[in-house]
């Protein structure tokens, strides 16, 4: 059966959640970036990006699939032997989530198109997730997922970049630029901090001989918060108002990661992408500041 046919008339229903936030999430990603916590005290803004590290989903062990993730229901696609790819997205920030706030987050399925790809069909998921204080829209933030089913791949042989990416250029010298190296413990860091069980961020044997990668692999939110750790950190009087992001390729851990940023041709426009090593771009990202 094919994946249009399996998804044909999947239509999960919106799901509402509210949560006050409190400073211990940005306390805790500060500290994985190693960095001073922009976020202490009731009123503190939390940077462009941090509302994901709250109002998170656990559900029960026995939910969960072979990937980690929850087998069924939620907006997880009814796709057999499921292989999740994270492709990029949006943020539309009209005004920053703060300590203390009550939020309700709304989401919602957005859309769903089957294309093919090199590695057979691929079914193309966004999720819209509304956040709002008071009823006042704070956040509009739209992820991308790739989802395809069959046979494990080879060993180091997965998928090397999403489906229709273009390559991007070598860069030339960057504006502002600065450098991590994800290591496995870091990974376990950002997967205990956002509630991500999808075993290829920690269990490599996973990873390689069921996933197919080359190694561990970098979470493309983790990729996503580190190109907006540069505006963060070079236009600290400013604020994100949109983001827009695209994943090229996999990042396996222990590869040097740079976050590098230009201002883009536009005032208030920054473009910004992360590279493993010295190898081609592997998510590449727009925002514009207010």
């Amino acid at each position: 059966m094919t994946l249009a046919k399996q998804l044909s008339g999947w239509a999960p229903a919106p799901v509402s959640r509210r949560e006050r936030f409190t400073a211990q999430p940005a306390d805790a990603m500060a500290a994985l970036l190693d960095q001073p916590s922009p976020a202490r005290e009731d009123g503190d803004p939390l940077p462009a990006g941090w509302h994901r590290l709250y109002l998170l989903d656990w559900p029960q062990q026995h939910e969960l699939g072979p990937d980690g993730h929850p087998a069924a229901g939620g907006f997880l696609p009814p796709v057999p032997e499921r292989r999740r790819m994270y492709a990029g997205g949006r943020l539309e920030i009209t005004a920053p989530l703060r300590v203390g706030d009550v939020v309700t987050r709304t989401s919602r399925l957005e859309r769903v198109e089957v294309k093919r790809g090199s590695t057979g069909e691929l079914a193309f998921v966004t999720i819209r997730d509304e956040f709002t204080v008071d009823g006042a829209t704070a956040i509009i933030d739209e992820q991308d997922l790739v989802y395809r089913s069959g046979a494990p791949s080879p060993a180091g042989q997965a998928p090397q970049q999403a489906a229709g990416s273009p390559e991007t250029p070598e860069p030339a010298a960057a504006e502002w630029e600065f450098s991590v190296t994800p290591d496995p413990v870091l990974l376990f860091r950002f997967s205990a901090l956002t509630a991500n069980a999808h075993r290829i961020h920690y269990d490599e044997r996973y990873a390689t001989t069921v996933e197919g990668f080359a190694g561990l692999l970098v979470h493309g939110p983790l990729l996503a918060l580190l190109l907006l750790e540069l505006p963060r950190r070079h236009a600290p009087g400013s604020r994100v108002a949109r983001f827009g992001y695209r994943a090229r390729r996999p990042v396996i851990a222990g590869q040097p990661v740079v976050a590098s940023g230009d201002r883009g041709d536009t005032p208030g426009s920054w473009n910004l992408t992360v590279r493993a090593g010295a190898g081609a771009a592997a998510m590449t990202g727009h925002a514009v500041l207010a």
